[in-house]
């Protein structure tokens, strides 16, 4: 029985179509929570049994990674600018846990790795197809394309294609490489460095250029992985330039990014969308409440009280403002305070150190879902909310694809 055969085994790999699922489901509504809620059950179903080693390390590494997550989410409630939506948070947010404590029995063998890793892979590939039917005839499975944006198979309500591609993109850059060596990985990022500049999304180039530079990196090494990235961005810049004339959307968006490097900080807001009074606000809410933020999920809620007087995110009617910082560092710090950002930060220090003490066979599975990780918290970029409902699931599920790979045992 080869690996095909073997991979669409229902009953051979369930554990890996489940992790897979969340991913895939990502783009239609909330129906990625299905199979995270499928896993979580199954982890409690292993606690109860007494599947779980307590004392095995990966293990270890998803408590304290769930602790950093949840702990400062439980911390912002007591005083949250709204308290319901902040307790309602932190209880579902709960699930989370025993998912990573499934995701850690998921993975038993090398093959099982590489298939999670070809499945991601897949996805990719998926997405990307769609997309590029959507450029060339206006439609895709998710719809018409009515955005001002490639919006591909999430839709043209949820304009997280790039976003979402550019963290899964190592999976399939990586899978090429195992299949067919470096050269094969910079043929593919292509297609895909197509689909992330039509889709407009700015922090999904810097992310996915992230991405490809660790792919090179790790591939080819310091030294040529240098100008094999080289070639990569002049072959995207040379598509970026087609799509330039061929696209008045995409022309518009490269526009707006040139804007700043006008000199000016109105420029510089124009290029960043309006983001720059949301991290000023963002600031002054740090500055009020240092210790544990304004509650997850409260930040649209506190928003009008610190925000500046001609802010244009402030809705008057319904006195909100923008819906999160639009920036890791600044999430973390107003929503959960410096609680937050210690936790998060610690948890990232433990996280490195767990990698380099695990043997290099665990390291190279776990390898596309580190790249990914890395790409997704990126803290010199702009961000998707890491407490929402559809980028905390894949931020979990990313999670869970990780410690999937570093926890198998021969």
């Amino acid at each position: 029985m080869n690996d095909t055969t073997r991979f669409f085994s229902p009953c051979q790999h369930w554990r890996i179509w489940l992790l897979l699922a969340v991913p895939f489901l990502l783009p239609f509504s909330r129906s990625a929570e299905a199979p995270m809620l499928i896993g979580a059950v199954c982890g409690l179903v292993a606690i109860a049994r007494h599947r779980i080693d307590w004392r095995a390390p990966v293990v270890r590494l998803v408590l304290v990674l769930f602790a950093a997550y949840w702990l400062p989410e439980l911390l912002s409630a007591f005083d949250s600018r709204a308290q319901e939506k902040t307790w309602q948070e932190t209880a579902i947010d709960l699930r989370f846990l025993p998912f990573l404590l499934f995701a850690t029995t998921a993975v038993r063998n090398p093959r099982e790795a590489s298939l999670l890793t070809g499945g991601i892979a897949a996805i990719v590939a998926l997405w990307c197809v769609d997309a590029l039917v959507q450029a060339t005839t206006g439609f895709s499975i998710g719809g018409a394309a009515t955005s001002d944006r490639l919006s591909g198979i999430f839709g043209a309500d949820d304009l997280k294609l790039g976003g979402a591609l550019a963290v899964l993109s190592p999976f399939a850059l990586i899978w090429c490489a195992r299949r067919g060596g470096m050269t094969l990985a910079l043929l593919a990022a292509l297609p895909v460095a197509i689909v992330i500049l039509l889709a407009g999304a700015r922090a999904s180039w810097i992310g996915f250029a992230l991405g490809t530079a660790l792919v090179l990196w790790h591939g080819f090494g310091t030294r040529r992985a240098l100008p094999a990235f080289g070639i990569f961005l002049l072959a995207a810049a040379l598509a970026g330039a087609i799509g330039y004339h061929a696209s008045e959307r995409f022309a518009h968006r490269v526009d707006r990014t040139a804007a700043a490097f006008a000199g000016d900080e109105a420029a510089l807001d124009h290029a960043l969308s309006g983001r720059l009074p949301i991290w000023a606000t963002a600031l002054r809410m740090v500055e009020a409440h240092p210790i544990n933020g304004v509650g997850v999920r409260g930040f649209r809620y506190a928003y009008p009280d610190y925000a500046a007087a001609d802010d244009p995110w402030v809705d008057l009617t319904l006195h909100q403002g923008a819906l999160h910082a639009h920036q890791i560092v600044l999430e973390v710090a107003s929503e959960t305070g410096f609680i937050g950002l210690i936790a998060w930060l610690a948890a990232a220090v433990f996280a490195i150190r767990f990698w380099r003490s695990t043997p290099p066979q665990n390291r190279e599975s776990a390898l596309p879902a580190a790249f990914s990780l890395i790409v997704m918290l990126f803290p010199f970029n702009t961000h998707y909310a890491m407490y929402s409902a559809v980028w905390g699931l894949l931020l979990m599920a990313m999670l869970g694809v990780w410690v999937a790979g570093l926890g198998w045992r021969r």
